[in-house]
């Protein structure tokens, strides 16, 4: 990560993560879609139940994230025990992680998916699919975990071929055990949960499996492991605005369908609102979801670079990176351009909702050269320690801008509502660009 030419380094490093989660994407959209064709009120209850599920990975992804700043950081400055301290206690922080959303799914669920509906149905399957994917969540916070150390060393393939595995049998699961094929029987939502939960418990063994009895640049060993107050400090010095950054995800998609909850709008079109909204948050992870494997690939260049006190590099991944990520980001603003039909069609859109989702879909992926930027700016943040700058951009652009400037929208019409995103995408880059200027006069500066 020192010395390598930078573009075929970022590709080496990029393509097997954004690989993987062009998988994990399709995964996600494949779940959405086999649900859709139960039951359209199931459709409903997992687009309401994802905002505690996103809240649920934020934890996970958060501190997986930090824990991959810091390897990083501790490896470029050639400090060895620390990095595999840092290794070592990112399995201790996901297994408390996993404790607590054990009983956040065993007493909350179905409270949870009570504040936006009175739909008994809704209810039991949003209940149902909560409870499972939070109470068995053990796979998903472990193997994230592994996929982010190997990562911070450089090594993207296994993490890659972990997401794979996973995600190759949650899809061939899924119509199995939703609509009872073969000797299963008939589940349903329950059985789209099942099928998520045992792909990660799959990842995981997998993983572990690597980790334990392979060589590699961190040593993970719980032998006489106690945790460190410093090292969990400095790991959740970029991991708590990591998880409050997407944790305000889901305060946003919990707001936006309050909302149109609260819009007056007739039962039918609020619901198709609410659908189509979900939908695209499933679709739109095709786009966004190699941009973020781009930045999983870049941001262990950028903090090993920056740990080694070297600018030209550290700002060489940036730019190359903000390069790649707009690229992607302009092939899907064009996807979402000229084919939202026929991307609705895949989730069996009634007339209604194709009318409403059209708009939304046009509406929203204005935004998504803007997103391109700031996922680029938050990556340099979080990889040189500076997630506070990170958590600060997505809640000015979620909650300060986004669910006011679509409250307001929303009293003219709500198809309207949806030009809150690119607004709001155009505000935090406004931050960002503020913080990197901030940043340069500071660190960047006086770098070698």
């Amino acid at each position: 990560m020192g010395t390598k030419s930078m573009f075929p380094l970022i590709m080496g490093m990029s393509l097997p993560a954004m690989f993987s989660m062009l998988i994990q994407a399709l995964y996600n959209v494949v779940d959405s879609i086999f649900v859709a064709r139960y039951s359209a009120k199931a459709l409903s209850a997992v687009s309401l139940a994802y905002p505690l599920q996103m809240i649920m990975i934020s934890f996970c992804v958060g501190t997986a994230v930090g824990v991959n700043s810091l390897i990083a950081r501790r490896l470029g400055a050639k400090n060895y025990e620390d990095a595999n301290l840092a290794a070592n206690t990112g399995f201790f922080l996901a297994v408390c992680n996993w404790a607590v959303f054990l009983l956040i799914g065993i007493f909350f669920s179905g409270t949870f998916i009570s504040w936006f509906t009175n739909d008994e149905r809704i209810l039991i399957f949003g209940q149902q699919y909560l409870t499972v994917v939070l109470c068995v969540s053990f796979g998903m916070m472990i193997s994230n975990m592994g996929e982010k150390i190997l990562q911070s060393t450089g090594n993207m393939m296994i993490p890659m071929l972990t997401q794979l595995l996973g995600a190759v049998i949650n899809i061939i699961l899924d119509p199995v055990l939703i609509f009872g094929l073969w000797i299963f029987p008939k589940m349903g939502v329950l059985g789209a949960a099942i099928a998520t939960v045992f792909g990660q418990i799959c990842s995981m063994v997998f993983i572990l499996i690597i980790l334990l009895t392979k060589k590699h640049e961190v040593k993970i060993s719980f032998r006489h492991f106690r945790p460190k107050g410093r090292i969990i400090k400095d790991i959740y010095a970029v991991g708590v605005p990591a998880i409050i950054m997407q944790s305000i995800g889901s305060v946003m998609v919990s707001g936006i369908n309050a909302i149109i909850s609260m819009s007056g709008a007739a039962v039918a079109l609020a619901e198709a609102n609410i659908n189509a909204f979900g939908i695209y948050f499933k679709l739109q992870s095709f786009i966004f979801m190699p941009v973020f494997g781009l930045n999983q690939g870049v941001s262990p260049i950028i903090g090993y670079n920056f740990g080694a006190n070297n600018r030209k590099r550290m700002f060489s991944a940036f730019r190359w990176g903000l390069l790649i990520a707009l690229v992607i980001m302009a092939a899907g603003l064009l996807l979402f351009q000229l084919k939202p039909e026929w991307l609705l069609s895949m989730f069996d859109a009634d007339p209604l909702m194709i009318e409403v989702g059209v708009p939304t879909l046009r509406i929203i992926s204005l935004s998504f050269l803007f997103a391109a930027a700031g996922i680029m700016f938050s990556s340099l943040f979080q990889a040189i320690g500076y997630g506070l700058y990170s958590m600060i951009m997505s809640f000015s652009r979620q909650l300060v801008v986004l669910l006011p400037v679509a409250f307001l929208l929303s009293k003219i019409e709500l198809s309207v509502m949806w030009y809150a995103f690119p607004i709001a995408e155009v505000a935090s880059l406004l931050v960002a660009s503020a913080f990197f200027m901030i940043l340069y006069k500071k660190r960047f500066k006086n770098m070698n």
